[in-house]
């Protein structure tokens, strides 16, 4: 537990996505959807793919790098057939493994009168639809940037949501609702080390299905440590 200022008038629940609340990496998954739809070189995406996804766990992504990669595939095909494509990953990937455990955290914070936040490193046309399937409505994610006819450039939009990014956003948004970290009382939940910066900053971090790495911080700290799937 930390030592920071309890009291506050307003509680949030911050929730990571990936290996957090659902137990996949959606944005690796929707790669690998785009190759059974044929929309990518298999084998030139799949070992792309699996070298960003270590670099991630390794902590060394450039994110920048990684978005580029990731959204060529939406990018070329267009708005309509990507939205489409989506619909279906979310019924054949996404809502097949989302967890009662997971949805029973969700719940509690709600009806404890918590207000919501996702925050997460994956961008916001992958991660917006999981975001709705657990009702909430405030999703921290990576903003993808557009040129002046709404088309996506694989840039990215303002701060990305990735480790310190993550709590320069939501300095941003808590500004937003004219707060400060000690105007609230925050709890988050996340597997990783790359959220090391936004466990620090909550008044309760909590390791959640925590990474080797994270698991023994967490015990080293006296952080609470859980274990959803």
């Amino acid at each position: 537990m930390n030592s920071k200022k309890v009291g506050a008038r307003r509680r949030l629940a911050l929730f990571d996505l990936d290996h957090t609340l659902i137990p996949i990496d959606s944005d690796y998954e929707w790669g690998e959807f785009t190759i059974a739809l044929g929309w990518c070189d298999a084998t030139e995406f799949k070992r792309r793919n699996a070298e960003f996804f270590a670099q991630y766990r390794a902590g060394t992504l450039d994110v920048h790098d990684y978005v580029r990669f990731a959204t060529q595939a939406i990018r070329t095909q267009g708005a309509i057939k990507s939205v489409a494509a989506h619909a279906r990953f979310m019924g054949e990937v996404v809502q097949k493994v989302i967890t009662t455990q997971a949805q029973a955290l969700v719940q509690q914070h709600r009806a404890a009168g918590d207000e919501l936040v996702i925050v997460t490193a994956t961008n916001e046309f992958v991660t917006r639809p999981i975001a709705g399937v657990f009702g909430v409505s405030e999703l921290i994610a990576v903003e993808l940037a557009r040129d002046i006819h709404g088309n996506l450039t694989g840039e990215i939009k303002g701060t990305p949501s990735f480790r310190e990014g993550k709590v320069t956003r939501m300095d941003q948004w808590l500004a937003a609702r004219q707060l400060g970290w000690d105007d609230v009382e925050t709890t988050f939940y996340t597997d990783s080390m790359n959220d090391l910066a936004l466990l620090e900053k909550a008044t309760h971090p909590v390791a959640t299905n925590p990474d080797e790495r994270l698991r023994a911080l967490a015990t080293e700290r006296g952080w609470r440590i859980l274990d959803l799937f």
